[in-house]
């Protein structure tokens, strides 16, 4: 029996109420970027098109305090969209948050998550304390409120999980975002009770190792995203990202799992409703 196939039958639910044909077919952009440009300049046509991809929500991430305002609005503003409050590792030159600047965004409606936030050792050198301190407390952060850290990491994978450990960053948990690394990374994640989320990456062909991941990785454990406007999936690599993309990642993770795109597709909802616990769902749509 293979690996995906084991862990089908060794999930705890059942997904039965998620792929009843009276239902479509529904997912989740557990990452995007939607406030950035060109996007922001079409959010209608944006989220029509998301629509009519059954993705019907979106996680809108920060990256810096100073667009928070922005995000916080567009989740107000629109059922689809969730919100988090944080400072990328790669944002030097921004507002560097404290932990009670932290949680008291954190408290606003619609923030479901603390993020993103990590290490990335590969666009900044020298000393890098300044961005591990960042990170910490924005651990600290997520464990005060509750909510589950959005995780940034390149280059960095044994600092960013030797402070996901040390710092107890399991009791609030959270997700590995636009996951790149190895399996080794991946089962330190999810020993922690993390998620690991796909993005277009997984649909290119020299990602080899991280297809081996989604191979791997525990059905009732992984979302999928487009980091948009970035990294949109084959076959639309080159072009501008957008949430309706996502269909492609899902459809490229249910190919590694041998599994219909429906499923993942089920999974994945349940899956990102169950972590950000927050995030509620429109009273007609069955993603519990």
């Amino acid at each position: 029996m293979s690996d995906c196939y084991w862990m089908l039958e060794s999930a705890s639910y059942s997904l039965a109420h998620f792929t009843h044909q009276n239902f479509p077919m529904q997912l989740v952009d557990s990452h995007c970027h939607i406030n950035f440009d060109p996007l922001a300049d079409d959010l209608d046509g944006l989220l029509e098109r998301a629509r009519m991809n059954h993705v019907n929500y979106m996680l809108c991430v920060s990256v810096c305090l100073e667009d928070y305002p922005q995000i916080a609005e567009l989740a107000l503003n629109n059922d689809q969209i969730f919100a988090s409050v944080g400072v990328h590792p790669n944002y030097q030159d921004c507002h560097e948050p404290s932990v009670e600047e932290l949680i008291s965004l954190a408290e606003l409606e619609n923030v479901v998550a603390i993020g993103e936030t990590g290490l990335d050792y590969f666009r900044n050198e020298g000393d890098l304390t300044w961005q591990q301190e960042r990170f910490k407390r924005h651990i600290e952060a997520a464990k005060s409120v509750n909510k589950p850290l959005i995780i940034h990491t390149r280059e960095a994978k044994h600092d960013t999980m030797d402070m996901l450990e040390e710092f107890g960053a399991e009791s609030c948990g959270g997700v590995m975002h636009c996951f790149s690394e190895d399996w080794e990374t991946a089962k330190r994640a999810l020993d922690i009770g993390f998620y690991i989320s796909f993005s277009g990456i997984v649909t290119f062909k020299s990602a080899d190792q991280l297809r081996e991941v989604a191979r791997k990785a525990p059905m009732d454990r992984i979302l999928v995203e487009t980091d948009s406007p970035y990294l949109a999936p084959v076959p639309l690599r080159g072009k501008t990202n957008e949430p309706s993309f996502v269909v492609h990642t899902a459809q490229c993770v249910a190919d590694l799992k041998g599994v219909a795109l429906e499923e993942i597709a089920a999974y994945t909802t349940q899956n990102f409703f169950r972590l950000f616990s927050q995030a509620k769902p429109l009273p007609n749509d069955h993603c519990h």
